[in-house]
């Protein structure tokens, strides 16, 4: 039977007990229909998990006796950073929970030339509240305790200008240049655009501050592909795939 995983703002520590919020609550008792007695696991992205047990369900809460702790995260030695166009519908959310299940470090949306979807006040702000709900059910799911960082989207120009990594790579496919062989590379960063890709501009911006073209085979890629593809390639040359 495969143990649930649940992440928690709360704080967790060994031989505690506490009040599960009515989210977790409700998927714990009204979605898994667990009952009083049955084990998950907790983990809060503060770096590993922790074995817990239901001890009562009410009717709005389940109340958790939290036990053993387990230091492993899963976390790839590679600190990876994808920076990438918002995209519309569920594109964006399709790539932020790949990227989270590849092992991606941090994520960066970007607000390019040719990004139509529209970001600012209340907006913003509920993308925000759900793209980090995807990053959390992702690492439930893949069991990564330690979540990816997910950054307020910026302007192409400022995250451009305002960045450094061991690696850098723009994708794009009007160059015919792949991965280098490279060892013992410690960070890495992969830039995708929208829908359309980075406008000529762009590129030459990104080539003028020491990112390297990468283009993956003859074919063009949706920008909720090539993320996928360029995650797999450097995790395994250089992470831990």
């Amino acid at each position: 039977m495969r143990i649930p995983r649940i992440f928690t703002s709360q704080a967790l520590a060994p031989n505690s007990t506490l009040v599960l919020a009515e989210a977790q609550s409700h998927y714990l008792s009204k979605v898994l229909r667990m009952q009083a007695g049955r084990e998950f696991i907790l983990f809060n992205g503060e770096g590993g998990e922790y074995s817990a047990e239901i001890s009562a369900v009410q009717k709005k809460s389940v109340d958790v006796s939290v036990k053993e702790f387990t230091a492993e995260n899963r976390q790839s030695h590679l600190q990876l950073e994808l920076a990438i166009g918002v995209s519309r519908g569920e594109r964006m959310d399709w790539v932020l929970q790949k990227a989270t299940e590849l092992g991606v470090t941090k994520i960066t949306p970007l607000i390019t030339e040719r990004t139509e979807v529209k970001l600012g006040g209340e907006r913003a702000e509920k993308k925000m509240e759900h793209w980090q709900q995807i990053l959390i059910s992702a690492c439930e799911q893949c069991q990564r305790n330690l979540l990816p960082e997910l950054s307020e989207p910026k302007q192409f120009s400022e995250w451009v200008n305002d960045f450094d990594a061991e690696l850098k790579f723009v994708l794009h496919h009007r160059d015919n240049q792949g991965l280098p062989q490279t060892k013992n590379t410690k960070s890495v960063a992969l830039l995708i655009g929208p829908e359309g890709g980075l406008d000529d501009d762009e590129i030459a911006q990104a080539i003028a501050k020491s990112f390297s073209p990468l283009t993956l085979g003859p074919r063009v890629l949706r920008t909720e592909t090539a993320p996928v593809a360029a995650i797999s390639l450097v995790q395994y040359l250089w992470g831990d795939f």
